[in-house]
């Protein structure tokens, strides 16, 4: 759930929207509505098979981020205590609990009774082989994809009878219009993902290259050339396929993992898998319960 601004001009080039068809997970999209950080989106949306346009509709409810899609995540941690920009290179476990060490400043003080790891899983591999191998092992199982992203500006809106399309042909999967979202605001920007396959045969390609092919494919759907544009790797967009094992948690370590690519993927299944360690923790009495009598 990322978007990238300046001062005229956003645009979401990570997750587009997100659906929620888990009964808790609508409760808490729910919330996230009432409180202005998230609202429906109501796409034109079509699909090209390489010929021909098709008009889509579907009863599926598709949310999004407002006024960016970073808004929800924001809100929910607006009240605890961060610390960003803190690169985390390793993790050791004493008789106290787990140390941590950064890239910015090496060792912290403080010392933790646990630790989540919610990053990609090439990522994690690294900071738990050394103390938990088991849940390296888990993270080395899932296979990640790429996705290249070009984000495009229009002084003038582009004549396209749509506000998102799925493409089946060629480079592109997807094509929005991100100002056709509810809350955004500036200059006109329209997002384009390439497929995973596509991503994965030119991951090392410089964005220039990627960038060149991609709008190509853009105006070949009879749509103008952005005035101008940027462009997104990302190296670990989605796991194919997803594990479905909800989330990993070592009782006697105490640390855990949980993502999207460990509960069938997506910003649904993200949730849901944070959750569901939350509640392993929680079970494990990892801190005591509240006195509620005398």
């Amino acid at each position: 759930m990322a978007t990238r601004r300046d001062d005229d001009w956003q645009c979401d080039h990570g997750a587009q929207y997100f659906t929620a068809r888990e009964p808790d997970f609508r409760n808490e999209v729910d919330r996230w509505v009432r409180a202005g950080v998230a609202d429906l989106w109501r796409p034109r949306l079509k699909s090209f098979d390489g010929s021909r346009w098709r008009i889509l509709r579907s009863a599926l409810e598709r949310f999004v981020g407002v006024p960016h899609m970073t808004a929800p995540a924001r809100w929910l941690a607006a009240d605890l205590p961060l610390n960003l920009e803190a690169t985390i290179t390793q993790l050791a476990r004493h008789a106290d609990g787990w140390m941590l060490t950064t890239a910015e400043s090496g060792p912290v003080t403080q010392c933790f009774d646990a630790v989540v790891v919610a990053t990609p899983p090439v990522q994690a591999i690294s900071l738990l082989q050394a103390e938990t191998p088991r849940l390296a092992g888990v993270a080395a199982s899932a296979r990640m994809r790429g996705c290249w992203a070009v984000m495009m500006q229009f002084d003038t809106p582009p004549a396209l009878d749509l506000d998102a399309a799925f493409i089946n042909h060629g480079p592109l999967r997807w094509v929005a219009r991100n100002s056709s979202k509810p809350g955004r605001s500036g200059a006109e920007t329209w997002l384009l993902h390439a497929t995973p396959e596509w991503s994965e045969d030119h991951l090392e390609d410089t964005p220039d290259v990627v960038t060149a092919v991609l709008l190509r494919a853009f105006v070949a759907l009879a749509a103008p050339a952005p005035e101008r544009h940027t462009t997104h790797r990302w190296r670990y967009a989605d796991a194919a396929p997803a594990l479905k094992m909800g989330c990993a948690w070592d009782s006697v370590a105490r640390i855990g993992l949980c993502g999207d690519w460990l509960n069938g993927g997506k910003v649904e299944g993200a949730w849901l898998s944070g959750r569901a360690l939350a509640k392993r923790m929680l079970e494990d009495r990892l801190w005591p319960l509240p006195v509620t009598g005398p």
